[in-house]
């Protein structure tokens, strides 16, 4: 995607996530209706489904050539991510919209080819909205982001040690020597958010065991504009059609996760 195409795009989604942010605050405190998707903790509200088709009927409208992935079934059907794609969650953090009203996102990776080129996670109640565009660096609203060297011991690392393990793909015992070994462990609730605080610097990684491509697209090319690496558990890149874990962490201490931790407690 040439410059000035990107800049384009980027200006015109950059314009529709301040849009919905802007109509979910003005109705955070309306009733809505709440439903149940694969168990008790994975929920979907009328907000998250009254946004994704927000994005999706200007998408097609100025954009009827490109392709959508969303996590709420208003996208297409994509088996490759040939042409352009959006990547769509309208609100990344569901469980924290609907009981704490924060900490919840929405999040926009656009692709072309396979290539990220536009990432957008935009934390609605704090209004500050993290952005990148390939090749151009990452920023917090107007500051650019940027890693600095960080010693496994020092760092602070997003995960949830019951969702680490509850797939039985790496040892807990080799979990738990991660957790004593770091500085300390948070869980925010959002992987948009997750990724977002790994590219600020304010986390120096996260671990996941079952991500969806929404989830998780707007992030990556947020980590790759910082230096920062994202793979799955074989280190290699991740597949944006399919579930999968992820590692994401400061290039410095990677190599530390992968092998003294992810390696060593595969199952």
């Amino acid at each position: 995607m040439d410059k000035e195409k990107r800049k384009q795009l980027f200006q015109q989604a950059k314009a529709w996530v301040l849009a919905a942010g802007e109509m979910i605050r003005k109705q955070i405190n309306e009733p809505l209706e709440i439903n149940i998707k694969s168990n008790p903790n994975d929920l979907v509200t009328s907000m998250d489904k009254a946004i994704e088709k927000f994005f999706v009927t200007n998408i097609k409208e100025y954009y009827p050539d490109h392709a959508i992935l969303g996590e709420e079934g208003y996208g297409d059907e994509l088996t490759s991510l040939s042409g352009t794609v959006w990547i769509i969650d309208p609100i990344d953090g569901t469980t924290n919209f609907v009981h704490q009203k924060r900490n919840f996102a929405i999040s926009i990776g656009i692709y072309e080819e396979g290539i990220g080129e536009i990432g957008l996670i935009y934390d609605v109640m704090k209004d500050d909205l993290y952005s990148a565009k390939s090749g151009e660096g990452a920023y917090k609203n107007e500051q650019r982001l940027s890693h600095h060297p960080v010693h496994i011991k020092e760092a602070i690392l997003g995960l949830n040690h019951h969702w680490l393990c509850e797939n039985r793909l790496v040892d807990e015992k080799v979990m738990q020597k991660l957790i004593k070994t770091i500085r300390g462990a948070r869980s925010y609730g959002s992987a948009a958010l997750e990724l977002a605080f790994v590219a600020e610097g304010v986390t120096d990684g996260y671990l996941s065991m079952r991500l969806s491509p929404w989830d998780i697209a707007a992030g990556i090319i947020l980590i790759q504009e910082v230096g920062g690496i994202i793979s799955n558990l074989e280190g290699e890149p991740l597949n944006l059609l399919i579930k999968q874990p992820i590692v994401v962490s400061n290039s410095h201490i990677y190599q530390d996760i992968m092998e003294e931790f992810i390696k060593k407690g595969k199952k």
